[in-house]
């Protein structure tokens, strides 16, 4: 009997100018959480694809409960035992909570020579499955109608499901409240007492050390060392993962906030559930925090502004000058840019490359004659950009979607950049990007504010809201509570206003 119950070795996976794995490799014991930790673009995604059988390894073998097998396709991993809980989820909104659970791998009965789905059975499964994981959802309920967050809890229950005995979580709480990942880790606790092995992925340092027991560090897809957690410390792990030490998790920021150039007014939405009565501004040079729990309506709000939701009152001013904004477009062409929560979803053009989705806000400024695209220009462009804010790709051709999260943060910041535009608004800048890549994109931020760009910033992180904004504006259920000023703000006054309900 192995002492382990799935082991990859010498694993190499090359993809077009990038090798994404250079011999690495993963021991996973029965019954334990093994949290495995890199910087984005350090492999742990790809790693985990092979093991899924999403990739197929260009060299390495996997060996499942002592014996080497061979991972053809997801199906297979599934059949075997493996399941994978994805970062970037990938829900049916429009069909039922159970159909998503068993997609793939329905139910099915015989009625006379025809096979059909048994929906029965597969309703009656998924409520059991969704009781186990303690979930109070009705299975024939359309899944659109749960929340992001909520939708990550269902695709627990859909690897629940799988009877397995290999679990990947993929950042499983980037989406979470503080309730749902004390929920995740009840469930977490539970598997590993009923001996899955689980491997999870986060960057979030006090969740790696509360509920792992081993931790496996990956380097620029290499294979740095596993630790036992309980020798582990924050420091060491950040060195290990970056490969030199960071003093300081926040860079010094030398912007100096000047005169309101942006103000909202009493702006209220058409859903009544939504934001309402919000007024607040901004100053030339200053990064504004947008602190709040989840339903607290802060992206609603800052989509209403961009114009991605309708608003029924309010003014939005700029310089002076009332805005109106009935669409994206009328944002942009007032020097508004957002960078929106989901890269996935609203952010990427992931079948395009990264020229494409650099320039697609500007290709008005890159036109001959008003009729032909200046391919030479748009390079230039991509180029500087790449240079600038050090995106790590082989070429401006590489579709977007091989690259890394905090990578694809940068180009989407590269969009906005070409716009040159004078507000920014950014809606979780460091999601799911690990601690190496946030620090480069809070310099950017820092930068940004340096040179004078009013930035807007919701984050679910106290700790990021605290140490790069100027001031923090608070939101609950859909209104302004109060304001912080930056250094006076600390988790207790800020949840202090976040829970300040009507």
């Amino acid at each position: 009997m192995s002492e382990y119950r799935l082991e990859m070795r010498g694993v190499v996976k090359t993809f077009p100018g990038v090798k994404a794995l250079d011999h690495a490799q993963l021991k996973l014991r029965p019954g334990t959480v093994h949290a495995l930790m890199g910087e984005n673009g350090a492999g742990k995604s790809t790693l985990m694809k092979c093991m899924f059988g999403i990739y197929h390894m260009d060299e390495g073998e996997v060996l499942y409960e002592g014996e080497p097998v061979e991972i053809k396709g997801p199906l297979d991993a599934l059949n075997r035992g493996i399941a994978m809980v994805h970062q970037e989820l990938q829900p049916i909104p429009e069909r039922s909570i159970g159909e998503n659970i068993y997609v793939g791998r329905y139910p099915t009965k015989k009625v006379g020579p025809i096979t059909i789905i048994d929906h029965e059975k597969m309703y009656e499964d998924a409520a059991r499955v969704l009781k186990e994981v303690h979930l109070n959802f009705d299975p024939k309920a359309k899944l659109g109608s749960l929340s992001v967050s909520q939708m990550q809890l269902v695709e627990i229950a859909k690897a629940v499901s799988a009877d397995c005995k290999v679990l990947i979580l993929d950042e499983p709480t980037s989406s979470l409240t503080a309730a749902e990942v004390e929920a995740l880790f009840t469930i977490v606790d539970e598997l590993r007492s009923k001996g899955v092995s689980i491997v999870y992925i986060s960057h979030k340092m006090d969740e790696i050390l509360r509920i792992s027991d081993e931790v496996t560090i990956m380097r620029d897809g290499q294979y740095i060392g596993t630790w036992s957690s309980k020798d582990l410390t924050t420091d060491f792990i950040i060195t290990k993962m970056v490969g030199r030490e960071l003093s300081n998790l926040y860079p010094t920021r030398e912007n100096v906030p000047g005169e309101v150039v942006f103000e909202v007014k009493d702006f209220t939405s058409i859903n009544p559930k939504s934001f309402r009565h919000a007024s607040f501004t901004v100053r030339k040079g200053e990064i504004l925090g947008v602190a709040g729990l989840v339903g607290a309506q802060r992206t609603e709000l800052m989509e209403g502004l961009f114009g991605l939701r309708c608003h029924s009152a309010g003014t939005i001013t700029y310089k002076g000058k009332e805005l109106k904004i009935s669409q994206p477009r009328d944002a942009i062409n007032n020097g508004i840019a957002m960078l929106t929560e989901d890269r996935r979803a609203t952010g990427i053009l992931g079948v395009l490359s990264i020229a494409d989705n650099v320039s697609v806000s500007s290709l008005n400024k890159y036109l001959i004659g008003g009729i032909m695209l200046d391919d030479k220009k748009i390079e230039q462009l991509v180029q500087d950009n790449v240079a600038k804010l050090s995106i790590k790709t082989p070429s401006s051709k590489t579709l977007i979607q091989s690259l890394s999260g905090g990578n694809q943060q940068k180009v989407l910041i590269s969009r906005w950049l070409a716009n040159d535009p004078d507000v920014f608004i950014l809606d979780e800048p460091t999601r799911g990007i690990d601690v190496g890549a946030k620090y480069e994109i809070y310099c950017i931020i820092a930068e940004l504010a340096k040179q004078g760009k009013s930035i807007i910033m919701i984050s679910s992180e106290m700790s990021e809201l605290i140490g790069m904004s100027d001031r923090i504006m608070v939101m609950c259920d859909g209104r302004v509570t109060g304001f912080i000023d930056g250094k006076d703000a600390n988790q207790e006054n800020i949840m202090a206003l976040a829970t300040q309900f009507e």
